[in-house]
């Protein structure tokens, strides 16, 4: 028998009545013939609240408690699914991570899903019922409750697709796909109807907040497609699948903009090998998220000055870490600068086609915003701008490239209703 997983954010699920539309859409598969699984969010802004609330309390409060705290924003929500369901006429049961057993390492607020037991998701499936699995949460191998990140209800509709061998992965959320900029800067954004795993990975990990990036590669690694669509409406969405042919046709596919980063820099740090080894380690032990960096040879060769670039949120542990190193390695000092952003443009098409870096770099320099750092790989250039030039610098790009333009490819989607 065929089998969906179905994705409902915070903003499809923050009144009474679009979480029955939520339940709605689920009974309406089920009727279709497919056996559901459910995840759902936090109610609307249920998470921030919570996190204000938590503020009030405790300028810093420990990350187990606050995992434990946030959790309870989706067992809300899979309880009044679940109630929603049963008052349309239809049976279903909510499930915590804990009672599901969603095990994932022991990393408060960051955690990584381990493994999934199917058990109890084939005994309640077997009965009939659509099974409503709280997101974002996990337990560690000591039952401590863990939380995947901000955004991450989508990894755990992905990770149970890959372990359902899920006909299809449905991310419901308030707008009808994938665009190829943030349509609330770029208005003339244009919707994209497929995607490669590839490509959608990059623009997630570079900023754009559609789907979270650990999602994607669980869909990558499986091959579930992932159709990204309006809770709002019945329209096709984005579908996020493999590389076709098609696709390097369009050199740039989307930019994003990733705002609130900051830069640091060891400055003077001596040219030896295994140096930039155990300063990146010891970021890593302790769980900073490190972007793009950037290594400058000088002094025939002697010392060089590393940079890279970090959430804000984790900048300042970075630069408590950063100069730890510097007085234990004798290297000159450490620099930050937090008031920056990254903007990046993203596309298969780079594979075969020249001139994607001249032309970011031209849209740039005519709009007269200043590049402090470039990294590029085989897919996507990015650049390094002040926070201040971010939303100018991204409309700029997406006019360079002409994405309002670009024919849509046509979508071949077996949807489910």
């Amino acid at each position: 028998m065929r089998l969906v997983v179905q994705k409902f954010g915070g903003s499809s699920l923050s009144t009474a009545e679009k979480i029955h539309r939520a339940a709605r859409r689920a009974i309406r598969a089920k009727l279709d013939g497919y056996r559901v699984v459910l995840v759902v969010s936090a109610m609307g802004n249920a998470t921030d609240d919570l996190l204000a609330l938590s503020s009030e309390i405790c300028a810093e409060p420990p990350k187990r408690e606050l995992d434990m705290l946030l959790t309870t924003g989706e067992q809300v929500s899979i309880a009044l699914t679940a109630m929603a369901i049963h008052a349309a006429g239809h049976e279903a049961i909510s499930l915590t991570a804990a009672q599901l057993g969603l095990y994932t390492d022991s990393v408060h607020s960051r955690a990584r899903i381990q493994r999934i037991h199917r058990d109890r998701l084939d005994q309640e499936l077997s009965c009939d019922r659509i099974v409503i699995i709280a997101g974002f949460q996990g337990i560690d191998i000591s039952g401590e409750i863990t939380t995947l990140g901000r955004g991450a209800s989508d990894t755990t509709a992905a990770a149970l697709a890959a372990v359902l061998d899920a006909d299809q992965c449905e991310i419901y959320t308030d707008v009808d796909g994938v665009y190829t900029a943030d349509p609330r800067i770029v208005p003339q954004a244009r919707k994209i109807d497929q995607i490669s795993y590839d490509v959608m990975l990059e623009m997630a990990a570079a900023g754009a907040s559609v789907m979270h990036s650990r999602a994607i590669v669980f869909g990558k690694k499986y091959g579930v497609p992932i159709h990204v669509r309006s809770s709002m409406t019945d329209g096709k969405g984005t579908m996020i699948m493999n590389e076709t042919s098609g696709m390097e046709e369009i050199v740039v596919e989307g930019v994003t903009l990733k705002e609130d980063l900051a830069v640091i820099a060891l400055n003077g740090v001596s040219n030896q090998a295994g140096l930039a080894a155990r300063i990146f380690a010891v970021l890593g032990q302790n769980h900073i998220l490190v972007d793009d960096i950037v290594q400058n040879i000088y002094d025939e060769g002697k010392l060089a000055n590393i940079s890279f670039s970090t959430n804000a949120s984790d900048a300042p542990a970075a630069q408590n870490l950063c100069q730890q190193l510097a007085r234990d390695m004798g290297f000159d000092g450490v620099s930050i600068d937090k008031g920056v952003s990254k903007i990046s443009a993203i596309g298969v098409g780079m594979r075969t086609h020249t001139g994607a870096a001249s032309t970011m770099f031209d849209a740039l320099a005519k709009a007269e915003i200043n590049i402090k750092n470039i990294s590029t790989s085989e897919i996507v250039i990015s650049c390094i701008v002040s926070n201040v030039d971010g939303a100018r610098a991204l409309r700029s790009i997406h006019d360079a490239f002409g994405l309002d333009k670009i024919e849509p490819r046509s979508n071949q989607i077996n949807e489910i209703p």
